[in-house]
């Protein structure tokens, strides 16, 4: 009985202990997965910011005007640096999720313009889902922001 209970708590064990594993690397991922997005749009390059999502992704801007897939997801960001926008930062809030789906909330700033044409900070909160990939990368599948 004694070797049953043993057994069983080393079970117990081996399940658990790979979880708080998992939420670690879940966070180094993200912080790479921000880290390579903030990288790509601060050279002012749409086209590989569009890669770091799924090509059936979904952008929702406060626009409310959604983008979905690569393309429309592309033009979007084409026009944030036509008008200007540069600097842009992801500092992570929270990070989670498991070997198949990832999310990440972060505060984003930015640089760009007024209306008016002068020098402006931006900045608000964003929330991404990602979808782990076969080569472990992750790609996002959903991304807001305000």
């Amino acid at each position: 009985m004694r070797f049953f209970h043993a057994s069983l708590f080393a079970l117990c064990l081996l399940t658990v202990a790979p979880a708080g594993s998992v939420a670690a690397d879940v966070k180094s991922d993200v912080t790479a997965a921000y880290a390579a997005w903030d990288a790509a749009f601060n050279k002012g390059d749409a086209k590989a910011v569009s890669v770091a999502y799924l090509p059936s992704a979904k952008l929702m801007p406060p626009t409310h005007e959604v983008a979905s897939g690569s393309a429309a997801i592309e033009k979007f960001f084409a026009g944030l640096h036509a008008n200007g926008v540069t600097n842009h930062k992801l500092e992570m809030i929270d990070a989670g999720g498991d070997d198949k789906v990832v999310y990440g909330t972060a505060k984003w700033s930015a640089k760009g313009k007024d209306k008016d044409g002068k020098p402006a900070d931006f900045s608000g909160i964003a929330t991404h889902v990602f979808e782990r990939q076969l080569d472990n990368s992750l790609k996002l599948r959903m991304h807001t922001f305000n």
